[in-house]
Formats: C-alpha cells, sequence, structure tokens
C-alpha cells in the first residue's frame, strides 16, 4: 500500500502544481519523523487531498465512517485513513488515534469538525484537543487557500484557481495537562495559530505591494526627469 500511497501523491501534487499553481510554504516545520498532528481549515473537500500533496512525510486522516461503507471506495479510504463519526468522536477513535500517534505516524486533522461555508474560520471541537493533550504529541497548524474556489461547494470539476498552503511552527503539548479545560485550550489554540497564518501572509502580500509601488514610482521619477 505504500507505493499505491505514493503514487497517488505524485500524481495530484503534479496535478495540483500544474493546474492550480500549488504554493507549499514553511514545509520544513513538520518533523521528519515521529509522532506529529497536522491542524488545518477546511474550506472544500478538495483539501485532504491538497494537505497530502504538499506534506513530504505520509499522512493519515480521519475519515467519517460513511465513507468506509460505499463499494470500492471503501477500500480506497481505508489505505489511509481510519473511521470518525462526525459532531462527537467516539473514545474508541480517539484511543486509536492517539495510538497512531505514538508510533509515529502523522495525523491529519481539521479542528473545526468540518467545511466551512462561507470560508470564515469556525469555533474548534475539543475532540482533537483531548488527542492532542493525551499523545503530547506536537502539533503543527496548517493555513489553506484556494480550494475554495479550485472546488466550490457543489461543482463536479476541478478550477484553475491558485492553491496557497501554509504551514507554521509546531505547537508544543504541556506534559503534565491533560483535562477537559486544557484540551479545550489546545483547540483554541490551534485556530488562533491557523488565523495567524492568515493574517501574516495578509500582511506579506500588503508589504510586497508596497514595494512594488515604490519601485514603480522611483523608476518614473527617474524616466520623467
Amino acid at each position: 500500500m505504500s507505493s499505491f500511497y505514493w503514487f497517488f501523491k505524485t500524481i495530484f501534487y503534479i496535478i495540483l502544481k500544474v493546474f492550480n499553481r500549488l504554493e507549499v510554504i514553511g514545509s520544513e516545520n513538520v518533523p521528519e519523523k515521529g509522532g506529529v498532528i497536522v491542524a488545518a481549515n477546511h474550506v472544500s473537500y478538495l483539501d485532504p487531498l491538497v494537505i497530502g500533496a504538499a506534506l513530504k512525510r505520509r499522512a493519515t486522516y480521519m475519515a467519517k465512517e460513511g465513507l468506509f461503507k460505499i463499494p470500492m471506495l471503501g477500500i480506497f479510504v481505508r489505505s489511509f485513513s481510519f473511521p470518525v463519526r462526525r459532531g462527537r468522536p467516539q473514545p474508541s477513535t480517539i484511543k486509536e488515534a492517539v495510538r497512531r500517534l505514538k508510533q509515529g505516524e502523522l495525523i491529519v486533522m481539521f479542528p473545526e469538525g468540518g467545511r466551512s461555508v462561507d470560508g470564515n474560520l469556525l469555533e474548534a471541537k475539543r475532540g482533537v484537543g483531548a488527542i492532542a493533550a493525551i499523545s503530547r504529541m506536537p502539533v503543527v497548524p496548517i493555513f489553506i487557500k484556494g480550494t475554495e474556489n479550485a472546488l466550490p461547494v457543489g461543482a463536479k470539476f476541478l478550477c484553475p484557481a491558485k492553491i496557497t498552503v501554509i504551514f507554521g511552527n509546531p505547537i508544543g503539548i504541556d506534559k503534565e495537562e491533560t483535562d477537559k479545560q486544557y484540551q479545550e485550550r489546545i483547540s483554541r489554540d490551534m485556530m488562533e495559530a491557523i488565523r495567524n497564518l492568515n493574517s501574516k501572509e495578509l500582511r506579506a502580500k500588503s508589504k510586497g505591494l508596497k514595494t512594488f509601488y515604490s519601485m514603480l514610482l522611483v523608476l518614473c521619477s527617474m524616466l520623467i526627469q
């Protein structure tokens, strides 16, 4: 199954790079080995594929349990994910996620628990914070931009919209705390880190535009003289 995963990952990467001008920033922030949680915003069904293409490591996903019951598709999904019940993850799901993390797997999670219809960040569910607190593994926040345009809600085909994936610095987990309040705080911290990545990108673009216009102004002044 390993060669099967890397084959499709390579195909998706090429498609996204050529068709959607995929840009990956900060991928070096993901630890090269050991258990790690990758937490991202969720605005499109395309998000899991984009994250998998952007990562240098193999990813494991938490997928809706209904997908595992679909003929043929269930076999494909099972090769790189494990089931989770929407809304309220079962204790067995949390235990399975913790077990996989302690075995050194990288697990992709969406703290919001579902897609954001309007693109705005939603509140995080406590389940993700519980997994992070119990496993005590680092969390790498990700902000995904453009997938809501590349594959909008209701779309059947991929659109040629630019996609950007930004990896933030890992969030350390306290080795002592595991209570409910701490789990909720971790979940909030994840979303705040994701929100900051979005703000950081906007500031960088604004700075780039200011630099461009400044250079343009200088050039015009030289030509006039």
